[in-house]
């Protein structure tokens, strides 16, 4: 470490000239410690360059006095805090080179001499120079005792001859030196081959972004000022800039509620005048402009900047802000989309309008336009609602197909536009009125879908019989959507039968949709050869429409109907067609269909007996379901709070059955779609927990509702819903010692689910049968039952033999060892307790290695396996770009490997992919 740490005091000597050049700042007041960039910087201390690269505020240099007080034992630091004069380069040199002399006295005193000696205004020699001196420092460096120099603020001097000379420096950097340099734009330097041989660390603007825990730490106190909300809208909108929240802080001591929100969002007070001084200002008028007519676009090309500015020079003026960092946030890793900061933003958007050369609506308006002609149809619609044009926006509503709607199922954007478009352009055409009246129907608004598809009576009669009985088939198609979520099967049936009749073929949506929904009957009436057939002719007419988002929904569909028949690997490979189907779309978008299949395929892995996978896929399907407003998260929360239950963490399965509860009250989803769903599994904790009574009479009230001759219709998500009723009864007469009662609810189920072709029913009936004739003593009876329920679960459904593996592990692994080796023998084998696998063969690297991955990163390797960009994996997952790379490379040293493809292949190897 250097000798010169801290500031001098009234009673300490002045101190001299050199040692003033090379005072390194102390930290900040409350500075908050990053200590896992400082390891990150550690770990490239063994390289030459250190590249601390961030806009304005984002502690680049509080980092790196941070890890100079840090360092190890064994290293020295020299700090060069850089103006504005270092710009010339023999000033430069000249001052690092006196700041070396303070560890190697004497070094380069002819180079010295003939630096003071040179004229500005004359070539001079600088390589040759420099090169004469690293020969020289290369003698005195010890590697035992290195030195890291520190280059601060170095954007205050770049230049293009002074890039050169430390482009020079860096390429013959000697052994025993490593530079750090923090600057507020990158260097031009060619990087390519310290990169390529490792001797590169660089760390951006998203990895100095201030994590949740961090933000914390600095909020320290004023924290409880707040509610929780309140610090997540901070930590949000902040996007972990230093600065700002520092400033924030600082505005804290003093501002009212209203007026920390005002200043949070850089209306106000000190961020405000932060950006403008010192980033804003200092931008040429030109780029001012752009900044100011720009700032009211959510994300924006150059393209788009030049439509809206009619203009031709906005890629230019993109590269000039990129060059400079100013709080540009890249969408994509080419480098085409971006957006503000959103503290930048706020500051911009809040400035008076004698800015603009336009107004705010004329911008919206030419963007909506521009939009409009790439295809971006929904950005271009809500472009023209921010335009203040609704007219324009229903007109482009218009222009989007019942197909596509139905394609997509992401209803959310139309519902949002919905909020902005009058009543009266809602119900001024046949199409709008469809339109929304499909979207209320897929959100589970049934009686708004209702209501407003009665206005088509207004348009009747039509102009010709064609249309007139072409709006009576979308009628019908319609209708049958409100009857089957309102649990009306018998009319549900009926009109979709009937728009199948009478909807012309051009309406593939309509018609996909009516099989779909008579194929989903038909599972609830237990005819599943029907419902086979039905989504056999939903696929045909997708494929032959060739679209794939109806490809994955028609997979999907077939993939509940194999699960239900117990056929549980042939349903995951449908489940993986239907996704392979979704691969050529935009990772961006969302969409109702991928996220059904991955919610399907996590429910398919913990049936698979196989939780940590199920859990990764489960959350993630809840997210895009979410996302679109899409109730199959439903599914999802259901699935997951049952693993959850099956693992022993009751209180946070009833967590997770609360916050579905909570969603479907928001989205205003009628009872009759979920209440059953939720009590349920609801049911199956109380019973874990022994709360019987309670369980008890829930189930009554289920069992009255969904049995009997007045039963209503399973809901959608869970079509065989009274099979699974009957299962707990079972359950509960068991736990209540009524054992004879059990059993013959028990061979029932079992009879009723395989006359139904039921098949997983009727497994998992016939396990719990087995453990019951075994409590009775009953054991060849047992025995008999066990065979017989190994045989039906040839389809690969491993969780009806979940409470055996729990309760019976000795027994259950002498029985299987009497069985020939199979593929369902071996699963069950090895999903015993470890000490009943003991005496196995050595199962492989496989299972330990699986082990070794925490369910996060093996979600990360999921999304790797699959093409995602780390920002994708972002997104998708919920957690910064900095926690995807932290656990990207976790997975590579846990396995061994170096790269992301070689990671991927590994994993395959394993058995962690398929």
């Amino acid at each position: 470490m250097m000798p010169f740490q801290s500031g001098t005091s009234a009673l300490s000597p002045a101190p001299s000239p050199a040692e003033g050049r090379f005072f390194r700042p102390p930290l900040p007041s409350g500075h908050v410690r990053r200590e896992r960039l400082c390891e990150r910087l550690a770990a490239g201390l063994g390289g030459r360059l250190l590249l601390v690269s961030a806009p304005a505020g984002f502690g680049k240099s509080s980092l790196a006095i941070e890890f100079c007080q840090h360092l190890p034992d064994d290293w020295r630091s020299l700090w060069l805090g850089l103006s504005r004069r270092d710009s010339d380069p023999g000033r430069f040199l000249e001052r690092m080179l006196d700041g070396l002399r303070q560890f190697f006295p004497g070094l380069g005193d002819e180079a010295l001499g003939l630096l003071k000696m040179r004229q500005r205004h004359q070539p001079f020699a600088f390589e040759e120079w420099l090169d004469g001196l690293l020969d020289e420092l290369a003698e005195r460096l010890d590697p035992a005792a290195p030195l890291l120099l520190v280059l601060d603020d170095y954007h205050l001097a770049q230049g293009p001859v002074l890039d050169r000379c430390l482009q020079f420096f860096l390429n013959h950097l000697p052994d025993g030196l490593v530079v750090l340099v923090t600057s507020r734009q990158r260097p031009d330097w060619h990087l390519a081959r310290l990169r390529l041989q490792r001797q590169l660390l660089e760390l951006n603007e998203q990895d100095l972004r201030l994590t949740r825990d961090e933000v914390a730490a600095l909020l320290g106190n004023q924290g409880a000022r707040f509610n929780e909300a309140a610090l997540e809208s901070l930590v949000q909108r902040s996007e972990g800039w230093v600065a700002g929240l520092r400033l924030w802080l600082l505005a804290a001591e003093s501002e009212s509620a209203e007026g920390l929100d005002r200043a949070l969002h850089g209306a106000e007070g000190l961020i405000r005048d932060y950006l403008l001084e010192e980033v804003i200002e200092r931008q040429p008028a030109d780029v001012q402009a752009f900044l100011y007519e720009t700032a009211c676009l959510e994300r924006f090309c150059a393209g788009l900047c030049d439509a809206v500015r009619e203009a031709h020079d906005s890629a230019a003026i993109l590269q000039h802000l990129q060059a400079h960092q100013v709080f540009l946030v890249p969408l994509d890793e080419h480098g085409h989309w971006f957006r503000y900061h959103h503290l930048f933003t706020d500051l911009l958007r809040a400035r008076p309008d004698n800015r603009l050369t336009l107004p705010r609506a004329s911008i919206h308006l030419r963007a909506c336009r521009w939009f409009s002609a790439q295809g971006l149809l929904d950005e271009a619609i809500d472009q023209a609602l921010r335009a203040g044009q609704p007219d324009v926006a229903a007109s482009l509503v218009q222009n989007l197909s019942e197909e596509q709607l139905l394609a997509e199922q992401n209803v959310a954007m139309l519902l949002r536009w919905k909020m902005d478009l009058p009543d009266s352009l809602l119900a001024s055409t046949p199409r709008l009125i469809l339109l929304y009246g499909w979207a209320l129907g897929l959100a589970c608004q049934l009686d708004a879908a209702e209501e407003l598809a009665s206005h088509l009576a207004n348009f009747l009669p039509a102009p010709t019989e064609t249309e007139q009985r072409g709006l009576l088939a979308q009628w019908l198609a319609l209708s049958g959507l409100i009857a089957r979520g309102r649990g009306d099967s018998q009319r549900a049936e009926q009109f979709c039968s009937e728009a199948l009749t009478a909807l012309p073929q051009d309406r593939f949506g309509q018609r996909l949709m009516s099989l779909s929904m008579l194929g989903n009957l038909a599972i609830v009436r237990g005819d599943l050869w029907r419902a086979r057939g039905l989504n056999r002719e939903a696929l045909e007419l997708a494929q032959r429409v060739g679209n794939p988002l109806f490809e994955a929904l028609a997979h999907y569909d077939r993939s509940r109907v194999l699960q239900a028949r117990g056929e549980v690997l042939r349903a995951l490979e449908e489940v993986r067609q239907g996704q392979e189907r979704l691969h050529g779309l935009p990772a961006q978008r969302l969409y109702a269909a991928r996220a059904r299949l991955t919610l399907y395929e996590g429910y398919l892995m913990a049936v698979r007996l196989e939780p940590d996978k199920a859990r990764i896929r489960l959350q993630a399907g809840i997210a895009e379901a979410r996302a679109c407003r899409d109730i199959s998260l439903l599914l999802g929360f259901c699935a997951l709070a049952s693993l959850e239950g099956r693992g022993g963490r009751i209180s946070e399965a009833f967590a997770l059955l609360a916050e579905a509860e909570r969603l479907m009250h928001i989205w205003d989803v009628p009872p009759i779609y979920y209440l059953a769903m939720i009590t349920l599994v609801k049911c199956e904790l109380w019973l874990a927990q022994g709360q019987l009574e309670l369980a008890e009479a829930w189930l009554e009230r289920l069992a009255e509702t969904y049995g009997g001759e007045q039963a209503a219709a399973a809901p959608e998500f869970h079509p065989q819903l009274p099979l699974h009723i009957e299962l707990h009864r079972a359950t509960l007469e068991r736990l209540q010692g009524r054992l004879v009662e059990a059993e013959r609810r028990l061979r029932g189920l079992s009879q009723r689910a395989q006359s139904a072709g039921g098949q997983l029913f009727a497994i998992i009936a016939q396990v719990r049968l087995t453990l019951l004739l075994r409590a009775g003593g009953r054991e060849r009876e047992a025995q008999q039952q066990l065979g017989a329920s190994l045989e039906a679960a040839a389809g690969g459904a491993l969780l009806p033999f979940h409470d055996l593996l729990e309760q019976q592990p000795g027994w259950f692994r002498e029985q299987l060892l009497t069985k020939a080796a199979g593929d369902l023998r071996d699963a069950l084998l090895h999903r015993l307790p470890n000490d009943e696998v003991a005496s196995l063969p050595e199962s492989g690297v496989a299972s330990g290695q699986a082990e070794s991955l925490s369910s996060r990163e093996l979600a990360v390797l999921h999304l790797i396996a699959q093409g995602c960009s780390n920002q994708e994996i972002s997104e998708r997952l919920f957690i910064s770009l900095h926690t995807v790379k932290t656990h990207a490379r976790h997975i590579n040293s846990k396995l061994g490997v170096e790269r992301r493809t070689q990671a991927v292949a590994r994993a395959k190897g394993l058995g962690l992919l398929r």
